[in-house]
């Protein structure tokens, strides 16, 4: 059931809890870590320890191994890491999403927007409730050739062609619905989510949409021409691509992190996916907080 999340002079953002806690019944969370990362495990195991009064730590993990969450059925999964580690952990979860909570061990911290202090704080609080999330759409990206079998996965940001060694423009053709869009060439193309949009699409001049927009964006990466232009379709659009010609290392690269080879004749398949990243946000700030303070959006210029 949809609740509204007050944040401090905008309209409110709707949120969601999950149902079937009881009053009486500890918030059961996984702790997962990236061992990447400095001091994680350390931080990992002080911050299981000091919640066990308060929530039920029923795991604790690496980003290397998720296949015991789904089973454990926590209300929560607290990822300590990035952003990158959270997409990585999003993506794992496949079709059992569970609300996750970002704890931000990285530099910019646009998803993982809690430092332990403030989720430490924010867990204890929660005795007897559910959290709040909201949803993020996801993509569903299906790769097809000739000589391999369809290859589908979940992208959280972006679906992203690459021109790849040796680096000459290649040509994809785009449809959307099965209706020719146009034939592109360049350097490759972006398929965003809304919640991707302030990733590499804004990266390369595409728009920034908020995250409960419906659409999904195309942005032409240095199109050889002035008339490609990023472009926002509907949200239950079906985008295919295919590749006229392309370069040996030519790759279809899902939030930065997996990478599957694009040959000639090849096909890309993007739509919304029926799953929803379900992403706990901070009580109380403004929706445009992480726009304007991470990425300075709107700041007037300094005087000299």
């Amino acid at each position: 059931m949809p609740t509204s999340v007050g944040t401090s002079g905008t309209r409110p953002r709707i949120c969601y809890h999950i149902g079937g806690m009881s009053a009486n019944r500890k918030l059961r969370i996984y702790l997962v870590g990236n061992p990447a990362k400095p001091r994680v495990n350390e931080v990992q195991a002080a911050l299981a320890h000091d919640l066990a009064p308060s929530v039920e730590v029923v795991g604790s993990g690496t980003t290397d191994d998720l296949s015991a969450v789904a089973g454990l059925a926590p209300d929560l999964v607290v990822v300590l890491g990035g952003d990158g580690t959270l997409l990585s952990i999003a993506r794992g979860l496949g079709a059992h999403q569970i609300p996750i909570a970002g704890v931000n061990f990285g530099k910019l911290g646009f998803l993982a927007e809690f430092d332990i202090e403030e989720v430490k704080t924010y867990l204890e609080s929660l005795v007897g409730e559910a959290p709040a999330y909201s949803e993020r759409k996801m993509l569903e990206v299906t790769v097809r050739g000739a000589d391999v079998a369809p290859h589908t996965e979940l992208a959280v940001n972006d679906c992203v062609v690459h021109a790849g060694p040796p680096f000459r423009m290649i040509t994809l053709a785009v449809r959307v619905d099965g209706e020719l869009l146009t034939e592109m060439v360049g350097d490759g193309l972006i398929l965003s989510t809304p919640c991707g949009s302030t990733a590499h699409n804004m990266s390369a001049g595409g728009p920034i949409l908020l995250p409960g927009a419906r659409g999904i964006v195309v942005t032409p990466l240095c199109p050889h021409s002035l008339t490609h232009r990023p472009l926002v379709v509907e949200a239950s659009a079906v985008i295919e691509v295919t590749a006229l010609r392309c370069n040996p290392g030519t790759t279809v690269s899902l939030d930065g992190q997996v990478s599957l080879p694009l040959c000639e004749g090849d096909a890309v398949a993007a739509r919304c996916s029926p799953h929803r990243l379900k992403l706990v946000v901070r009580p109380g700030r403004p929706r445009w907080h992480t726009l304007i303070t991470k990425l300075g959006w709107g700041r007037a210029p300094h005087s000299s």
